[in-house]
């Protein structure tokens, strides 16, 4: 019984790693509150339960959940390398009541750089060096700058780490 509760609790603090974001030299996030009718999804579904289907036994169906918590942590993967993050969808937990729903979510701009520059900074840059030096690795292996064209021949370039990065740490 105890080792099922220690798989949960370090799953549980697993999922909630994206709070070192909080401590980290990325701006930290804001929050965004809703309530009304069940709308957000998490992440793919509106709030769900899998209950027994008794037409068919042995197989689960999902159903809206009534009552009830749902916490989701970042989503991400990495698609054709070990440091190709992209990501899914951010933070949130949910309260469904009978139709009804209050979320709290983490509100940033640019969520795809933002996050997935965090998860390079987090996961694969050199733990031993300081934050400065582990950002400056960031900032070259992992670069988020983009470039934007308009129809009128012009072109908007943004470093995204200029956006996403606290003040002391830019340069």
């Amino acid at each position: 019984m105890f080792t099922k509760l220690k798989i949960r609790v370090k799953f549980f603090l697993n999922d909630l790693r994206f709070l070192k974001i909080l401590f980290s030299p990325f701006r930290p996030f804001g929050l965004n509150f809703y309530a009304g009718r069940i709308a957000i999804g998490t992440p793919y579904f509106y709030p769900r339960r899998a209950v027994k289907d008794k037409d068919n036994p042995g197989w689960l169906k999902f159903v809206p959940r009534k009552v009830g918590f749902d916490f989701v942590s970042l989503g991400w993967k990495t698609k054709w390398s070990d440091t190709d993050f992209r990501f899914e969808w951010g933070p949130l937990l949910s309260f469904v009541f009978f139709g009804y729903q209050i979320v709290v979510r983490t509100k940033v701009n640019d969520p795809d750089q933002y996050w997935e520059a965090w998860l390079y900074y987090e996961y694969a840059t050199d733990k031993t060096k300081s934050r400065r030096e582990r950002i400056a690795q960031c900032r070259k292996e992992f670069p988020q700058t983009w470039t934007t064209h308009h129809g009128d021949d012009t072109k908007v370039t943004v470093d995204h780490y200029n956006l996403i990065l606290k003040p002391k740490y830019l340069k």
